[in-house]
């Protein structure tokens, strides 16, 4: 039986607009940097960038939800799913005065690592997962977000949560 659930992602603590170079690094510094979410299989195909000096981002994806021998398999266009894990990417990028944004890293946010009993209360409902984006060197937070990094919570859906 599928069910219909919205996952919403609300940011605090945004890095900034410059991504400075590390000392003796071998990237170089990052201006105009912006927070999205990636569509599934299409790294080009952004869901409401937000500017990295932003006081928080929210974005609210819309998904399905089956039960399989596993637990709750939890799909959507932004739900990316590679060798069994299913997350939704992050991604950071410049944008230029074109308005071309060109990513330069991201974020997993691991849908696997959200307690089963969280997502089973929000299977029909809305998920919520609360996160600061700023790692503790200061820049962009990247690589995999579970819990302690990331809180998830189940809440009744309501207006204002539909997909943005």
């Amino acid at each position: 039986m599928m069910g219909r659930m919205h996952i919403r992602i609300d940011a605090v603590d945004l890095p900034g607009l410059v991504c400075p170079a590390p000392v003796g690094g071998r990237v170089p510094e990052y201006r105009n940097v912006h927070v999205a979410v990636q569509r599934r299989d299409r790294p080009g195909e952004l869901l409401a960038p937000q500017p990295g000096d932003a006081r928080s981002a929210s974005w609210t994806l819309e998904c399905t939800t089956s039960v399989s021998p596993d637990g709750i398999e939890v799909q959507g266009p932004y739900v990316q799913d590679r060798l069994g894990h299913r997350f939704v990417y992050l991604s950071w990028g410049t944008v230029d005065d074109a308005g071309t944004f060109t990513m330069f890293r991201r974020a997993k946010v691991m849908l696997d690592a959200v307690p089963a009993d969280v997502l089973d209360a929000a299977r029909d409902g809305l998920l919520v997962g609360r996160l600061g984006l700023t790692d503790a060197q200061g820049g962009p937070l990247c690589a995999r977000v579970r819990p302690p990094d990331i809180a998830w919570t189940a809440e009744r859906a309501g207006q204002g949560d539909t997909p943005r």
